[in-house]
């Protein structure tokens, strides 16, 4: 799977960062890994285990204690951070920037940056967008909709109907994150997050009436940027004598980057309103997230065993 990064000018206008060093445009500069780091085992002369690809971050524990540093030590210690030549040094609270960090950091070409957030909320967020910009990507084609909260990614063949109920789903307040082409971000090793590329983000195409913008027709309440994959559906058109789940007693699941996520299988045919089956499925998959198992109440209730097989 390809690396993919995010320039460093991105990084720096989502948190509003100062640029108080930069050898070269930001824009230039790119970012690899949401790891970050702050160095101050680096800085006491331990770097075993010492990561350079990620940026560096300076707060009140860094700064204090090369403060509290004689200056020739204080010298060798921040000369061993910028010779790893990091990505880029940010340094938190508003706090002043020693003459060696900008020294150094020109000598060896590190940008350095500053907030005047607190290092631990900082790095949260730092964190969290980077998450999203380097996170491993596929896409695929389908569309993705918000329902009732679930993120729900409709999949199936072309011309099944999944931009048809779409648009359906949004006229019922409901919201579109991507149509035809979804891409898929693996942010973490339980979610997979769903967006539009960004050069047909909230348009959706309907055989026979043709391009519409979803956000100018129906409102910005409409549309929405992105949403973590609850739910995976695939439509098909309805095949008698395939045998397709009637209680829901088990879960399918399908393979997304190495994650497992939630599936169904929903048959497509004249009179069928997806719309608000697809409904149905969102408001049952956050049950049982919940714990809730409808099917296994009825199964109580009649007295029967669960692991019958005539019910599967």
């Amino acid at each position: 799977m390809p690396q993919f990064s995010v320039s460093l000018d991105k990084v720096v206008e989502k948190l509003r960062l100062e640029v108080v060093y930069t050898p070269t445009e930001l824009k230039n500069i790119p970012i690899y890994t949401a790891d970050v780091n702050r160095p101050g085992l680096l800085l006491t002369g331990y770097d075993e285990y010492f990561d350079p690809t990620r940026i560096q971050i300076f707060g009140n524990a860094e700064v204090g204690y090369l403060t509290t540093l004689p200056e020739s030590e204080r010298r060798s210690h921040i000369h061993t951070l910028f010779a790893a030549k990091p990505p880029a040094l940010i340094v938190t609270r508003n706090l002043s920037v020693f003459d060696e960090v900008l020294e150094f950091a020109s000598q060896y070409e590190v940008p350095v940056l500053r907030s005047t957030e607190n290092t631990s909320s900082l790095m949260s967020a730092l964190i969290s967008n980077l998450s999203v910009e380097v996170a491993p990507r596929i896409t695929r084609h389908g569309v993705f909709v918000e329902i009732y909260g679930e993120g729900i990614l409709i999949l199936g063949e072309s011309g099944v109907g999944k931009s048809e109920t779409a648009v359906e789903l949004v006229k019922r307040g409901h919201r579109l994150i991507a149509d035809d082409a979804v891409e898929l971000r693996r942010v973490s090793d339980r979610t997979i997050l769903g967006t539009a590329p960004e050069n047909i983000r909230h348009f959706i195409e309907l055989r026979g009436v043709g391009i519409i913008n979803v956000a100018r027709v129906f409102g910005s309440g409409a549309v929405k940027m992105s949403e973590k994959v609850d739910l995976v559906v695939e439509l098909e058109p309805w095949d008698k004598t395939k045998n397709y789940s009637r209680t829901g007693l088990e879960t399918d699941t399908t393979d997304i980057m190495g994650i497992q996520l939630p599936c169904t299988v929903i048959p497509v045919m004249p009179g069928r309103n997806l719309a608000v089956i697809l409904e149905a499925a969102a408001i049952n998959n956050r049950q049982k997230k919940m714990g809730y198992n409808a099917a296994r109440e009825l199964l109580a209730r009649l007295g029967l065993d669960e692991d019958d097989p005539s019910l599967r």
